[in-house]
């Protein structure tokens, strides 16, 4: 890995070879820059009542701070996006129940994506740094359809599981691939604790596959089992526990006390996007 440095902030690691940043936000101002993102609120074409907005982040000392907000004894927490799923979309009429389509504010095809973070502590919440195509699903090809790439998801405080993609839906022609072979989603083994402090996660997007890395080193195999080609969106996101059912939580079902820390936030110091140059 080289060192790519950026003036007034922490350095980014990037694969060798010669790179351009195509797109950053160190998030330097008091707020959320509405040009590069917007807040995820719906799921499955249905407001999503566990995201909210503003509320659940703060800034400070060029960080982006997502927490925990509660109201009427429920807690709640935010996700943001540069784009935005076609399922997404709260559908207005009968006949054709998606919306009208958004404007992204940044999508991209190949290339390096990077944070750096700092990650929750508690368990009863949870963080990630993905990409996503807006029209997953759509065709039976994921390299036309395109494919979700969770680049760190942090299920438990302080740790991450193994780097997957996700194509072909949310429904029965869905399929994933991850890391590490070994994988079991219902059970704590398989997660990769960190200390308590910043750690860079990224990863490569080629023709031919995704690599991931955390601080720099490889983490994994190279997953080649689908490959998008067709431009997808940024998002972070946070989301309390308990909130869909079965669908995420199922990781949870092992874990007899889940940790609750009061004050909790995952921090966010920078996001980047790196074009290879020719």
């Amino acid at each position: 890995m080289k060192e790519y440095k950026v003036e007034g902030h922490e350095s980014s690691l990037l694969p060798e070879g010669e790179w351009e940043l195509c797109f950053a936000d160190e998030f330097d101002a008091p707020e959320l820059d509405r040009s590069k993102w917007d807040f995820r609120r719906h799921l499955f074409h249905k407001k999503h009542e566990a995201w909210i907005g503003e509320e659940g982040l703060e800034f400070a000392d060029s960080n982006i701070i997502f927490k925990i907000i509660e109201k009427d004894g429920k807690r709640y927490s935010c996700q943001i996006q540069t784009g935005e799923n076609w399922y997404d979309r709260p559908g207005e009429k009968e006949a054709w129940n998606v919306a009208k389509f958004s404007e992204p504010r940044f999508e991209h095809k190949y290339g390096y994506y990077e944070v750096r973070c700092k990650l929750q502590k508690g368990d009863n919440w949870w963080s990630a740094f993905w990409l996503q195509s807006p029209i997953i699903g759509t065709h039976p090809d994921p390299a036309r359809a395109g494919v979700e790439v969770d680049i760190f998801e942090a299920f438990f405080g302080e740790s991450y599981i193994p780097h997957f993609i996700h194509w072909g839906g949310y429904s029965s022609d869905y399929q994933f691939a991850t890391t590490n072979e070994e994988h079991r989603s219902a059970e704590h083994r398989d997660i990769t604790p960190v200390d308590d402090g910043f750690h860079r996660f990224g990863c490569l997007w080629e023709e031919d596959g995704y690599t991931f890395f955390v601080d720099g080193k490889q983490s994994g195999r190279k997953l080649t089992e689908a490959v998008s080609k067709t431009e997808s969106f940024i998002l972070i996101g946070t989301e309390v526990v308990g909130w869909r059912g079965f669908v995420v939580p199922r990781m949870y079902k092992n874990v007899p006390n889940i940790r609750v820390v009061e004050d909790d936030k995952f921090i966010v110091d920078y996001v980047r996007v790196f074009d290879k140059k020719n």
